[in-house]
């Protein structure tokens, strides 16, 4: 059978670059976060945050046909999610950097709301594709928002397991499950609903539950924190990219009428 026909077929034009922003964004933009309101000495993180960022922006930008067209992403502000993204990464990486310099906390707290506008436009990036059964079910925004967080958690265990830390990583990943759970009833398109099938459990099973059972462990053995973290990491990862570059089958077409060649 041919690749087109009317189930629908996986679109040809975001590919692992543009899954990389979704991963490496997402995650960055979850650690600025976190790292914001929980990290005691958070300069590591935030630095760790900012190349995370734009290692996914670089990624989507080297998937561009000709590389000095980037610029005009910047020209739709009122129509265009990907425009409104690029808008809150500047405001992020000009506060971000900005704290670098100066230290001062408003700086840091204002990267973060950034970062929070960024990881929201990076939803209803998806959200606005409506020819993507996938992408457009409104189920999916609390998936990717919820899974930004608990990947930034996750990246946060790495830097500093403080309690509260641990506290907002086991809030992220239950949420993220959840949030999970509900997309997956909503979404009736059967080709990308077992497509995303083996990340989705993936992502319950060594993303939710492993992780934990890790932070349990962590009382007795420190290091089994970050073990989660990277796990949660690793979970959340694998299913943005199945969503981005693997389940993303198009609506397919329907012929209500077929032509029939009358008689002479």
């Amino acid at each position: 059978m041919s690749a087109y026909d009317p189930r629908g077929w996986v679109q040809r034009h975001w590919d692992w670059r543009a899954a990389a922003n979704f991963l490496f964004g997402g995650c960055g933009a979850g650690l600025l976060l976190v790292a914001a309101v929980a990290l005691p000495s958070p300069r590591l993180a935030v630095g760790a945050a900012l190349l995370l960022i734009a290692g996914g922006l670089g990624a989507v930008w080297l998937e561009i046909g000709r590389k000095l067209r980037a610029a005009h992403v910047l020209f739709n502000p009122f129509t265009s999610w990907m425009t409104r993204e690029s808008f809150a990464a500047a405001v992020l990486f000009a506060f971000g950097l900005a704290y670098f310099t100066w230290h001062h906390g408003w700086l840091l707290a204002a990267a973060a709301l950034a970062a929070c506008a960024f990881v929201f436009c990076q939803a209803r990036i998806l959200r606005a594709s409506k020819g993507i059964p996938a992408w457009r079910a409104p189920e999916l925004e609390p998936v990717i928002l919820g899974s930004a967080l608990a990947e930034g958690a996750g990246a946060a265990l790495l830097f500093d397991a403080q309690p509260i830390v641990v506290a907002l990583f086991a809030i992220a990943v239950i949420a993220r499950a959840i949030a999970w759970s509900r997309y997956r009833g909503a979404l009736r398109h059967a080709r990308s609903q077992a497509a995303l099938e083996p990340a989705g459990k993936a992502m319950v099973q060594l993303g939710t539950v492993a992780p934990l059972a890790l932070l349990v462990a962590s009382a007795l053995l420190p290091e089994a924190a970050m073990l989660a973290g990277i796990a949660a990491i690793a979970a959340g990862w694998r299913f943005k990219f199945v969503l981005v570059a693997r389940a993303s089958f198009n609506q397919g077409f329907a012929l209500p009428q077929l032509p029939v060649r009358g008689a002479r």
